[in-house]
């Protein structure tokens, strides 16, 4: 596929269709791309030449005589995801239909902000990469997630691993001996929710990335929106509490300081050492740091009080921020994900409570709220789904 000629960028707008659509006969797909038959069947017949695309068999039909339906080649191309958390991985391997082939969660690593924590992520990925030799030859490209400032045309990580002048993709990409992209986790976390998820047709949506710390991801028309630089998203750092607590980006009074998983972290060991009660407790104050996040939203689900009143604290004020939001882009669809959404109800109804309280009514009544559907496999299934997009999307 010749990338920037004509002939490519046709190509590009059938495998985008196809991405899209599953599978589509000629006719069909011309008319919605709008090109000719001729066209059409021309650059089609190269991509089943080149293997990216099969043909699926006829198309039933009552009458006539049954078309032929194309689609893509599930064993033609893969893609790796990986998405970084806060204290393990997800590492994920996915065919050019977008069916998961392996899926590996929660390898157990606390990635450090140094030089050889970047030599752990690159073993990490090297070990899994060898446990599909079979198909190593077709793996496209390595989707890497990282949390912050992600630059994702340049390459550019500045808010972890960034050591050198040459952009991080760069780097991995030599450690690896696999072309690689990264992108924001909350972005593909996003993307994953738009093609596989919670989002049923909808083009306009704010996603919300609440786990250790508070992200945002906008998808307009239906394409996400990454903003000049590849910063957009940055919810957590409105400046909106006049506290005296400092934030990660090392400001004060960011939304993210009482809206966060981090925040719940914190404000439970607080209330737990001052004499309040918790299944928590005895972890707690015999060292706060045993425990997790995700034991904390498992204590919320086993319907301890002082959790559950943390939770709904919490989404009550992401609630007010988000209404917000919701009245400057009036989307169709809020998608509420991350670690703290696996509370479910506990944090979707305050928030509900706050939008309807907070928004103008006329705005925000028609935007649905809802949790995401692929819960703590929305990024690598996103890492995955994006790198497909930047190598073959239109």
């Amino acid at each position: 596929m010749e990338s920037g000629t004509k002939g490519g960028i046709t190509q590009k707008k059938i495998i985008t269709y196809l991405m899209h659509n599953h599978s589509s006969t000629i006719p069909d797909l011309a008319k919605d791309i709008d090109l000719s038959i001729p066209t059409v069947t021309k650059f089609l017949m190269e991509l089943v030449d080149a293997g990216y695309i099969v043909n699926y068999g006829k198309q039933e039909t009552s009458e006539g005589r049954p078309p032929n339906l194309y689609g893509l080649n599930p064993d033609s191309a893969y893609m790796v995801g990986v998405d970084i958390k806060a204290s393990c991985l997800n590492i994920g391997l996915m065919n050019f239909t977008g069916d998961m082939i392996d899926l590996q969660m929660g390898i157990e690593c606390r990635l450090e902000n140094t030089l050889e924590g970047l030599d752990e992520l690159t073993r990490h990925i090297c070990e899994f990469l060898d446990k599909h030799v079979n198909v190593k030859d077709k793996i496209l490209q390595v989707g890497v997630n990282i949390s912050g400032r992600v630059n994702p045309e340049a390459g550019y990580s500045f808010s972890m691993f960034n050591f050198e002048e040459r952009p991080l993709a760069e780097v991995l990409y030599e450690k690896i001996g696999i072309p690689v992209s990264i992108d924001n986790d909350t972005r593909a976390m996003a993307y994953g929710e738009l093609l596989k998820g919670a989002v049923k047709g909808e083009k306009d949506i704010v996603f919300i990335n609440i786990s250790w710390g508070l992200g945002s991801a906008f998808i307009i028309d239906g394409k996400i929106y990454t903003g000049r630089s590849g910063f957009s998203g940055e919810f957590g750092h409105f400046s909106v509490f006049d506290n005296e607590i400092i934030c990660r980006c090392g400001k004060k009074g960011c939304l993210e300081t009482e809206v966060s998983g981090s925040a719940l972290h914190r404000i439970l060991c607080e209330k737990v050492k001052n004499g309040q009660s918790s299944i928590l407790s005895k972890r707690i104050l015999t060292g706060e740091m045993s425990v997790t996040l995700e034991e904390i939203v498992d204590a919320t689900n086993k319907e301890d009080i002082l959790c559950i009143e943390l939770v709904e604290e919490i989404g009550r004020k992401l609630g007010r921020y988000l209404a917000g939001l919701i009245n400057l882009f009036n989307p169709e669809l809020v998608v509420i994900g991350g670690t703290l959404a696996l509370t479910e109800d506990y944090i979707l109804q305050p928030i509900k409570t706050a939008i309807r309280k907070y928004s103008l009514n006329l705005v925000s009544k028609d935007s649905a709220v809802v949790l995401s559907k692929l819960q703590a496999k929305a990024g690598v299934i996103g890492a995955c789904l994006l790198s497909r997009s930047k190598l073959f999307e239109w």
